[in-house]
């Protein structure tokens, strides 16, 4: 006779933390999944945080194109953006498990605005001086790399050492990420956990120019 499966245990917020700090992330296969299952990539992608590329034509957009950038203001609606496409990994648990995060400070969202319409952003979890980007998407040109541009220009000023981007895209690589090995990010991710940093450090109106020069500092 063959035993019955043992339930999948309840995913709760705390849960998830210590997930994230053992360098595990959950996904699930579809909007509409009821499953979530854990992954830990062998190759981790990752955004050096002196590493990202800024095209001469993303420096035009950032320094000309009419647009304002908000923090945490509207996280629920990056979170559904990002999963409405036609494939996604965000089901309804785990939206609501990053929802909750959000509600206990562990989770932020960056958001591009032209007037009052969302064009860009992108989100993820925080914990020490790692920061795991979750998710991003754009509804306007170069949305999401300026969502990412003022995202590590914020990281950088706050003095995180770790910007997680789980995997990487081709879209990603031409912003500067990088795979790296799992043993190779445990190690980084070890040290980050062991600080701290400010998510809020940077003025939510920093200019272009300013975002621009901090991305461009080196160590």
């Amino acid at each position: 006779m063959k035993d019955a499966e043992s339930p999948q245990p309840e995913i709760t917020p705390a849960l998830l933390l210590r997930a994230y700090a053992a360098g595990v992330f959950p996904m699930a296969d579809g909007a509409h999944s009821t499953e979530i299952f854990w992954v830990e990539p062998r190759y981790r992608g990752i955004m050096p945080l002196d590493g990202f590329h800024v095209s001469r034509s993303l420096r035009k957009r950032l320094l000309k194109d009419q647009y304002s950038i908000r923090i945490d203001s509207m996280f629920d609606l990056v979170v559904a953006a990002c999963a409405d496409r036609d494939e996604t990994w965000i089901n309804a648990e785990i939206a609501q498990l990053y929802r909750d995060l959000f509600a206990l400070g562990h989770a932020h969202s960056l958001e591009v605005w032209r007037d009052d319409r969302l064009i860009g952003g992108v989100y993820g979890v925080q914990l020490g001086a790692a920061f795991f980007g979750e998710s991003m998407f754009s509804r306007a040109r170069d949305g999401s790399k300026i969502a990412l541009a003022y995202l590590v220009a914020r990281l950088r000023h706050g003095g995180f050492r770790l910007f997680d981007t789980q995997f990487t895209t081709p879209h990603l690589e031409s912003l500067g990420a990088i795979n790296i090995p799992r043993i190779r990010y445990q190690e980084l991710l070890a040290e980050a956990l062991t600080r701290e940093a400010d998510f809020y450090s940077l003025a939510v109106d920093a200019s272009p120019s300013r975002a621009l020069h901090l991305i461009s500092q080196t160590s």
